[in-house]
């Protein structure tokens, strides 16, 4: 990690948390990203809240959701939401092991290293609307989220 001090005096990070209270699910298409922030873990439950809101935000088209195999991805409970519409969602899964497949994954990398290196927030609050500005940000930047699909080597 790098962060700067007064020349002279040792850089001094503080925080009062873990990384781990604050969660994000997302969505890549080739023109935006969608994002949830969830506090706590990401579990089924949430899963399918984001795919109801994706729902919402993209009415009447039929969607393809591309999926790593994490454990709630393949949970009965959005298996049984996926099939309740009707054909409206379709999932796939990415082969195992393969992150360099997934775009969402080069969403996170590019979040981590441009946009939240050094930030050590005070407050949950201040973590959750700093990361929610950010993300909106990159939501913005088309060509920006046009190269996380470039990166990505989907075998379709």
């Amino acid at each position: 990690m790098r962060t700067w001090a007064p020349k002279g005096q040792t850089p001094v990070l503080q925080y009062s948390f873990t990384w781990n209270h604050l969660s994000a699910v997302a969505g890549v298409t080739f023109w935006n990203i969608y994002f949830k922030l969830i506090k706590g873990a990401v579990r089924a439950p949430e899963f399918v809240a984001f795919l109801k809101n994706l729902r919402r935000h993209l009415a009447n088209r039929k969607l393809l959701i591309v999926w790593d195999r994490l454990p709630a991805h393949r949970s009965r409970l959005v298996r049984d939401y996926v099939e309740s519409q009707a054909g409206a969602l379709q999932l796939e899964f990415l082969p195992p092991y393969a992150p360099e497949l997934n775009p969402v994954e080069y969403l996170w990398a590019h979040w981590k290293q441009h946009e939240v290196p050094n930030f050590c927030p005070k407050t949950f609050d201040q973590l959750s609307a700093f990361a929610r500005a950010k993300l909106r940000r990159t939501q913005r930047r088309r060509a920006l989220v046009a190269a996380f699909w470039k990166q990505a080597e989907l075998p379709f």
